[in-house]
């Protein structure tokens, strides 16, 4: 799979998760026994187009996974336990949180991520981001500083992408802020200039550079 979709995207270089490319972004989880939650998560419907999200899915989170995952990656913090799914091969935006962000790839998948050191005066190009293979069945984390947003699908039938974070994250915020970035709860986003749907919304159109698209 790797090496098609190096084929089908050179002018994006895609790494594998598991090389040393991905140590500054990340790094892979074991341990987890993630059969039931990616069971539970298969029985969930794509959306009719695009990609959709939901920050809580109570059938996770009365899993056995989701009081591991409490205890051994978030010290007894409260989590929830979402779920971003659909289809997409858009780069779009980037976001980032306050805290690290542990995944599970329920298919395989493309993420594409970048520093958030590299945001400057809420700009950035997308030439500082990179693109990686993620196999299905992997358990991730990506750290507080790390630049994401939603995995690009590699097959028709879309992505499906476990997102465990500290509970309220990405939910709406309550009051208005001077930061033009903190778009929800613990959720500061930057759209590419060509993202003119979430522009509309109000997101800071502070992605230049190619507006990449994951070819399969």
């Amino acid at each position: 799979m790797l090496n098609e979709l190096k084929a089908k995207n050179p002018e994006l270089n895609i790494y594998d998760v598991n090389s040393s490319e991905f140590a500054k972004y990340g790094r892979i989880i074991e341990g987890f026994d993630i059969a039931e939650i990616v069971d539970e998560a298969k029985k969930i419907a794509n959306p009719e187009s695009g990609s959709a999200y939901l920050p809580s899915v109570e059938a996770f989170e009365k899993l056995d996974i989701a009081g591991k995952m409490k205890t051994k990656l978030f010290g007894e913090m409260k989590i929830q336990v979402g779920y971003c799914w659909g289809r997409n091969n858009i780069f779009g935006a980037t976001e980032w949180h306050t805290s690290s962000e542990f995944n599970i790839a329920v298919t395989d998948l493309v993420i594409i991520v970048g520093n958030l050191w590299d945001v400057k005066d809420n700009a950035i190009d997308t030439s500082c981001f990179k693109a990686f293979y993620v196999p299905a069945g992997t358990v991730l984390e990506c750290y507080s500083t790390t630049l994401h947003f939603s995995p690009c699908s590699v097959s028709d039938d879309g992505f499906g992408w476990v997102v465990v974070l500290p509970k309220g994250t990405n939910t709406p915020l309550e009051g208005e802020y001077e930061d033009k970035l903190l778009w929800a709860k613990n959720k500061w986003l930057i759209a590419h200039k060509e993202n003119t749907a979430l522009v509309e919304k109000g997101a800071v159109a502070g992605v230049s550079g190619i507006n990449y698209k994951v070819n399969y």
